[in-house]
């Protein structure tokens, strides 16, 4: 067939489309005729593009293959507004001998590769690519950001003009957009989620209210990460919505008055309900309200605003104190069933490895997200190890790598998506990610989504991706992991972040607790008469008992030891302190003998700062001088 262009004579066009049904076996006398009946209108089939929308519709079933077939050889333009009313169903079919054909197999080729199910690509590609060809008449190489905007806007044209939903317009938008970019054709990648403008997240926030906190967290972005600016937000718009409903005449933050707004504010908080759950929020929420609220009139107020009140408001007490829970790890069993889960029966592969390397690192979830591909090292002598960025506290750090967690990161490398490297959300660097799923970087919400389900299918209860975290520290200190080590490993700042997991299993608690025990079994099995030989140095290494570093209480016919996590025994010389208790001067030796170690205990319970332990052995010797005054009186 000889190339038809848009300014070949309609005899032309017409007997090329004449000569194109009879090679497609698809000519009839209605076709025949539909398409003499449509050069007769429009000698110049352009002219036909200028008709009004109502009019390009009508046309029947037999003129808009002729009209099919202009659009697909480059010679009709028929716009968006009416390629977005048209069904192109049978597209695939007629492409192949078109123009368009070795475009849209290189864009399928490309989708294919980046991962997209077969069910993706066709419905993207009959959607998006095949009508920005058509209407914009150029090569795929040729197609630039602008067109994609002009697409959009006419989604959205529509959708204002019939009422008909465009999501899945606008969806395979951004796949097309996606698949452009790792074909090196656009720049952009499609924009996915990122923060909401201040005035719109405020925008229930009274004016003179809302343009101070506006001024406020724009001040905050020079020093503080995006993440912690939007927290913000989203916790002084809770005051602000506050501030609306109790006083809508409230026109400045310096008007703001201790009894009438903070306070009812501070109270208000107990109730206040989560809105992504309707449960009331947790007591970490509210104190992280306060003290955004705290830091907001603080700040304002350091750096001389007119907007400041004239006094303090806020103060610490205020702050709810928060319970000392210790890290969620999962249990050993549970552990093993969900990594069994994630290894054998995915859902979203990537998201299951990604899981799978999180609690075989103890990475949190942005760093996990974060991973570049290069991201293991080789150090001669010293094995492998990973190397992960900057995340919740702003270092980075190494972790020592085994055979199974190379074997994991190198079957992540298979099955990841390949392409174009995308720019790094923090130094805007093009990167290449360890985790990237249909030509963009895996999200935390489909690693959370394939954590529940993994949870469900295997029947546990909800599992949050920082647990696996939990679990893996856990896991170091019943190993017997020091201080240091468990630092490094986690990237603490500070050894108090560390030591939460230490009081998870202190195997020095258990370790004294269990001599305790034993010496508390032994003293139970020894016989009313004959010595008492006592394990002394099982329990005390052979030192002296009264030099041990436990706590201890001496008694008329012995001592007690226990360790200080048991803390003090209710009990321990509890006879001494009866008001029935009467000695006689045959005692006195053992009082004596009892008071010079009570005197002894007391001073190593204040050297080692055992403040409440001295301050007992002291009541103790105050009641032995009471009693051996009696026995001498006697």
């Amino acid at each position: 067939m000889p190339p038809v262009t848009a300014s070949a004579p309609s005899a032309d066009l017409h007997s090329a489309y004449l000569d194109y049904l009879r090679r497609t076996g698809r000519g009839n006398t209605a076709y025949w005729q539909a398409a003499r009946v449509f050069f007769r209108r429009w000698p110049d089939p352009r002219r036909w593009a200028d008709e009004p929308l109502e009019v390009r519709l009508s046309a029947g079933s037999a003129t808009r293959p002729i009209i099919t077939f202009l659009m697909l050889h480059r010679v009709l333009q028929p716009g968006y507004e009416y390629l977005l009313e048209r069904k192109l169903s049978s597209i695939w079919r007629e492409i192949k001998d078109s123009p368009l054909g070795p475009d849209l197999d290189r864009f399928m080729s490309a989708a294919a590769d980046l991962g997209f199910t077969e069910r993706v690509r066709f419905a993207t590609g009959s959607q998006v690519p095949v009508r920005l060809l058509i209407q914009t008449g150029r090569r795929l190489d040729q197609l630039t950001i602008t067109d994609l905007a002009k697409f959009t806007a006419a989604c959205h044209d529509r959708q204002e003009r019939t009422g008909k939903g465009h999501h899945h317009y606008l969806a395979a938008v951004s796949n097309a957009q996606r698949v452009l970019f790792h074909l090196g054709i656009i720049d952009q990648l499609p924009r996915s989620g990122g923060p909401v403008p201040f005035a719109e997240r405020l925008a229930e926030v009274r004016p003179p209210i809302r343009a101070t906190m506006i001024a406020y967290l724009e001040r905050k972005r020079a020093t503080c990460q995006p993440k912690t600016v939007s927290a913000l937000a989203t916790r002084l718009k809770h005051f602000g919505v506050f501030l609306a409903d109790v006083d809508p005449r409230l026109d400045s933050i310096a008007s703001l008055d201790r009894r009438t707004h903070i306070e009812p504010y501070l109270t208000s908080l107990i109730d206040a309900v989560n809105s992504k759950n309707d449960e009331l929020i947790t007591v970490a929420d509210r104190s992280r309200r306060v003290l955004a609220l705290m830091g907001f009139l603080g700040d304002i107020t350091e750096w001389g605003w007119p907007e400041a009140p004239p006094r303090k408001l806020v103060f610490r007490d205020d702050n709810p104190k928060l319970p000392q829970v210790l890290p969620r790890y999962l249990p050993v069993d549970v552990d093993r069933r969900l990594e069994q889960a994630l290894r054998e029966r995915p859902g979203n592969e990537l998201a299951a490895a990604a899981l799978r390397l999180q609690r075989s690192c103890g990475l949190r979830i942005g760093e996990l997200l974060d991973l570049e591909l290069d991201c293991v090292h080789e150090l001669p002598g010293h094995g492998s190890w990973l190397k992960i960025p900057l995340g919740k506290l702003e270092t980075e750090r190494m972790v020592p790598l085994d055979h199974e967690i190379l074997a994991l990161i190198d079957h992540i490398t298979e099955i990841r998506c390949h392409g174009r490297p995308m720019p790094h959300p923090r130094y805007r660097r093009p990167a290449q990610f360890l985790f990237t799923h249909h030509g963009r970087r895996l999200s935390q919400n489909a690693v959370r989504a394939e954590l529940d389900r993994a949870a469900q299918a295997t029947g546990l209860g909800h599992i949050t991706p920082h647990q696996l975290r939990h679990t893996y520290a856990t896991a170091l200190v019943n190993a017997g992991v020091s201080l240091q080590a468990l630092m490094a490993l986690l990237g603490h700042m500070s050894a108090e972040m560390s030591l939460r997991y230490g009081r998870l299993f202190d195997t020095t608690v258990r370790a004294e607790y269990e001599r305790a025990l034993d010496l508390a079994k032994q003293q139970a099995r020894t016989p009313a008469t004959g010595p008492i030989n006592l394990p002394l140095a099982d329990i005390t290494g052979g030192a002296d008992w009264r030099n041990t570093p436990l706590l201890k209480s001496r008694l008329a016919g012995g001592f007690c030891l226990r360790a200080p996590a048991q803390g003090a025994c209710a009990y321990a010389n509890i006879c001494e302190h009866c008001p029935s208790f009467h000695t006689e001067p045959s005692s006195l030796p053992i009082l004596a003998a009892q008071r010079v170690d009570a005197q002894a205990l007391a001073a190593d319970a204040e050297q080692r700062g055992w403040i409440t332990e001295a301050e007992r052995h002291q009541r103790l010797i105050a009641r032995l001088d009471t009693l051996i005054n009696q026995a001498q009186a006697g």
